[in-house]
């Protein structure tokens, strides 16, 4: 029997293994989520701090990704999501004059990120258990139905599991922002986009490993010996 294909992203939440490479989209997906960024900052101090070269090599590196996935005909997902985002910093970016607008719309994504992850969690439903119902097999983008999905809701120990995972995805919002507004509010370009860097995919491993730690599918877990008398 084949052992289980990891999975991408939140779907690794659900998986019965986990693989930091995989969940990040492999080493093609690093590349992806780092090239746009690190270019930006490099050809933002090279060119003496001039805005139009650094975002035009940030928008060149997000597209070639699709460019290149298109022609290789593989998902176009994650360079699709890459593309979005970057487009919205240049166009901030060129629109302002202020290279330090190009991040603005991750700091505002995680602002967003910060208080949904906080209120799933006050209302009795914390996101990681929502995307664990959604993903696994018994769930609706599992091939399941949307029973499962509040299924964790039921058992006490998930629940409570889910809860700590989530409160984990709040801090790692909250500790990108205590770090990166004020970098973003002091134009320090090059330290903000390097902050960007080292809390984003790395960071976003971490935490979704240690979620799946904390949630991981029952076959999984550690199962009960049985007694050597038996």
């Amino acid at each position: 029997m084949s052992e289980p294909t990891p999975r991408t992203g939140v779907r690794a939440l659900s998986g019965e293994q986990f693989s930091i490479v995989e969940s990040i989209g492999g080493v093609r997906g690093l590349v992806e989520s780092i090239a746009p960024g690190l270019l930006f900052v490099v050809v933002f101090l090279v060119t003496g701090q001039r805005v139009v070269p650094a975002v035009v090599a940030a928008g060149a590196a997000a597209l070639a990704a699709v460019v290149i996935r298109l022609l290789q005909r593989t998902p176009l997902t994650q360079a699709l999501s890459g593309v979005l985002g970057v487009g919205i910093g240049v166009v901030w970016a060129l629109a302002s004059g202020r290279a330090e607008n190009y991040f603005a719309w991750g700091l505002w994504t995680n602002v967003f990120y910060l208080v949904g992850t906080a209120v799933s969690v006050l209302v009795g439903w914390p996101v990681v258990g929502v995307l664990v119902g959604l993903f696994e097999a018994d769930g609706p983008l599992g091939g399941g139905s949307w029973a499962a999905v509040g299924a964790f809701r039921s058992d006490r120990v998930l629940r409570r599991r889910a809860t700590w995972a989530t409160w984990l995805w709040v801090a790692v919002f909250g500790a990108r922002l205590a770090v990166q507004v004020p970098l973003y509010l002091a134009s320090q370009v090059a330290w903000l986009g390097t902050a960007k860097l080292v809390m984003g995919v790395p960071l976003f491993a971490l935490a979704l490993w240690f979620s799946w730690v904390l949630v991981r599918p029952a076959p999984a877990r550690e199962q009960p010996r049985p007694h050597p008398g038996l």
